[in-house]
């Protein structure tokens, strides 16, 4: 089953805590503090894999965690940063927050985006000493890492996407001119979901064609399979225009369904169309398409059952749909990774939890009891243990 939406939970991990330690050594009874750093939580990255094709690997994957940066040691040893968790993605995937906002989107292949970031690492009691100051009994403790909701909606990158009203041969159409299974049969709404297939030309070049589920009146709003499969034409460098030609009204079936991707938008209304007249064996002779659209870039006639138009179809997707080379942009510029179009201000901590050698002392502006609570439940404190907040020291129940 063909999966383009999921919702996972994505955790940071949290830094390591700074060393709380002195030197102890034969005949250096009252050694300086040596406390090292701790390491830096591990970030979650999705990265686009070009070998993946929906997002069905997700279906067991509701919660990911990085790992958390070690604790800082004795001999001023700094802890090792944390294991980052990495999710790989298919080519075109889109990461939205849990207010629906589009947080980035991995178009190009091998993109990569830090969808959490881990907190960063206490230090340790030796970053503190000063001349004044020369056994600084605390130690910082580590930050939290980033926390928060995905949504991830696939919106496939393909060469060509066949379009249509229900029942008008697209799948008979994919099956003939490349290598997909598609389930066919003589009745509407056959195909479900999306299906891709490979088409092999000239010159061992290869096309991407998917096939996408009918669409109906009222499509841009929801109708029918609804808009959420418009979605997957929004990247197709060629729209596959199908019609049944043993249908009447052949013009006004293309406009239904190229009203409907104007209403969609996201530029289908301005993508070039190759028109298909399909199931041609049905009828004594072809008809015609009297359409004078700028958009329409070439009308071909095919039956699948005969296999009439099949070839002149397969040579006219390789003519109009550009390489790679043609497509790509004459620019020194090193391409992005990932377009993030709502990147998150980071800002310092408002509160640091100093680790000491009676318990813990939080120092900066006292952060809402309930969050101060969730601060220290996290870093592992123990019922007794004494915190220090401003001038009150609390012990924790």
């Amino acid at each position: 089953m063909f999966h383009d939406r999921a919702h996972i939970h994505v955790e940071a991990g949290r830094g390591g805590d700074g060393g709380l330690s002195f030197r102890r050594e034969k005949y250096v009874p009252k050694g300086g503090p040596d406390g090292g750093d701790g390491g830096r939580g591990g970030d979650v990255i999705l990265v686009a894999d070009p070998t993946l094709r929906d997002l069905s690997s997700f279906r067991r994957i509701r919660r990911v965690q990085a790992g958390g940066g070690g604790h800082g040691r004795g001999s001023k040893k700094h802890g090792a940063d944390g294991d980052p968790a990495v999710l790989r993605v298919p080519v075109g995937t889109q990461f939205l927050d849990r207010d629906g906002r589009l947080r980035a989107d991995l178009a190009s292949q091998d993109g990569r985006f830090v969808a959490a970031r881990g907190g960063q690492g206490g230090r340790g009691n030796a970053r503190f000493a000063t001349p004044t100051r020369q056994a600084p009994r605390f130690a910082e403790t580590g930050l939290p890492g980033d926390e928060l909701e995905l949504e991830l909606r696939l919106k496939l990158v393909v060469d060509a996407a066949l379009a249509g009203l229900p029942n008008a041969g697209k799948s008979s159409l994919l099956r003939r001119i490349s290598n997909a299974k598609p389930k066919v049969a003589d009745y509407p709404f056959t195909t479900l979901e999306p299906v891709l297939g490979i088409v092999d030309g000239p010159d061992a070049r290869q096309l991407t064609v998917a096939d996408v589920p009918g669409l109906i009146e009222g499509a841009a709003e929801g109708a029918g399979l609804g808009h959420r499969f418009l979605a997957h034409l929004e990247r197709a460098r060629l729209l596959v225009h199908v019609l049944d030609a043993s249908e009447p009204d052949l013009e006004a079936r293309f406009r239904t369904i190229d009203d409907e991707l104007s209403a969609y938008g996201a530029g289908l209304d301005r993508r070039p169309q190759l028109v298909v007249l399909n199931k041609i064996d049905l009828l004594d002779r072809v008809p015609s398409l009297a359409l004078s659209d700028e958009r329409i870039v070439r009308i071909v006639a095919t039956s699948c059952a005969t296999g009439a138009g099949i070839d002149k179809l397969k040579r006219a997707l390789f003519e109009l749909v550009p390489t790679e080379q043609e497509v790509a942009a004459p620019s020194s510029e090193r391409v992005p990774e990932f377009l993030e179009y709502s990147p998150r201000a980071r800002t310092g901590p408002r509160f640091r939890i100093l680790r000491t050698d009676r318990g813990y002392r939080v120092v900066g502006t006292p952060p809402p009891a309930d969050e101060l609570e969730e601060a220290l439940r996290r870093i592992g404190v123990k019922r007794g243990t004494e915190v220090e907040v401003g001038e009150e020291m609390l012990e924790w129940q």
